[in-house]
């Protein structure tokens, strides 16, 4: 059965539609730069507030930008793979490369002038898959969205005659988000350790886990340190650097070891607000044991080229519906760009 001849205006409204495709891509590509929308949040505006607070460190991470690589291996008990397909949660070893960091971008600052700290990981499977997972040493995030961050970063900002923020800015970021009063009420609390080594670090975002069948198990997780809790002490202070030669110390001694502890949400919890901490009655599993054997500074260390992106899942794990993730994501892959162009301009320019 021959088909009829298009007509041209047929012919006309093809080369349309083919011509389309290419540019709504653009266009998609220019909005979620920001390029189209001056208003919307982009990664480049994120990166830019980072900077204003920290000022610019060519090189260095536009956050967490002090920190020192870690080496050591993760040893699945294999309890997590009923909830999860994920290789790295079979029994058996899993080779792991992370950082230690603390918070800002001031790679000079001193360690104990910074109360949140942070662990970065990068699990190696098998398969060529990797999980990378970015925890912070607080058991949950100041407030619930992206743009609630990036209003606080601005509110936060120094004001040029006194070096400090603007008290009345920052009161009335606070009417606006009054969720951070938590995060306040903790921060008034807590205790520095003496140590990275006996810091429980949190994934504050949660996840999906995916199990053989196709479910998915809302979580999140810890790693929550075999090491025992010792507050940081007057000495400490006399060292810029305490966190630093205090792992390499130890790990000259010996392994420092974590247990991965996996929390999973009931069918009430929600996994779009980090801001909001489930309830401590909800089941936990203990998925394994992280073993650090090594500590290597950043600058020569194999964590230096590695952007830990909290969206590099493998099969098993996928992200929830918190809209931090997404630009957590995105502010990365910025700050991991610039970085490495600038590094790569300083080696040329020895």
């Amino acid at each position: 059965m021959k088909t009829a001849p298009l007509s041209t205006n047929q012919k006309m409204f093809r080369l349309a539609i083919v011509g389309l495709i290419p540019l709504v891509l653009v266009l998609l590509f220019l909005w979620a730069g920001g390029w189209l929308a001056p208003n919307r949040l982009s990664a480049d505006k994120i990166i830019d507030v980072l900077q204003k607070s920290g000022g610019e460190h060519p090189g260095y991470r536009r956050n967490h930008a002090k920190g020192i690589c870690v080496i050591g291996q993760f040893t699945s008990n294999g309890n997590a793979s009923a909830f999860s397909r994920a290789l790295v949660f079979t029994a058996g070893s899993t080779p792991v490369i992370g950082r230690f960091a603390i918070a800002g971008g001031v790679p000079t600052v001193p360690d104990y002038a910074v109360p949140v700290r942070s662990m970065a990981l990068q699990f190696r499977q098998k398969n060529g898959e990797e999980w990378r997972t970015g925890m912070n040493a607080m058991p949950f995030f100041p407030v619930g969205t992206t743009e609630a961050f990036y209003e606080l970063q601005t509110a936060t900002l120094p004001v040029p005659a006194t070096g400090k923020p603007d008290p009345e800015k920052l009161k009335a970021f606070v009417g606006k988000h009054p969720e951070i009063t938590a995060f306040f009420g903790w921060l008034k609390k807590y205790v520095p350790s003496s140590s990275w080594a006996s810091d429980s670090f949190n994934s504050l975002n949660a996840f999906f886990l995916i199990d053989k069948a196709g479910n998915k198990h809302l979580v999140r997780w810890s790693m929550v340190p075999e090491t025992a809790f010792q507050p940081m002490s007057d000495e400490n202070k006399k060292d810029k650097d305490f966190l630093q030669n205090d792992i390499v110390q130890r790990l000259k001694q010996g392994t420092i070891k974590w247990n991965l502890m996996i929390t999973l949400a009931n069918p009430e919890d929600k996994g779009n607000d980090s801001s909001k901490v489930w309830p401590s009655d909800r089941k936990v599993i203990n998925a394994g044991t992280l073993i650090l054997t090594q500590a290597i500074p950043q600058a020569q260390g194999p964590c230096n080229d590695i952007n830990y992106d909290p969206l590099i899942l493998p099969d098993g794990i996928a992200a929830s519906d918190d809209p931090i993730l997404n630009a957590r994501s995105s502010a990365y892959a910025k700050s991991y760009n610039l970085r490495t162009r600038e590094q790569s301009h300083q080696a040329g320019a020895q």
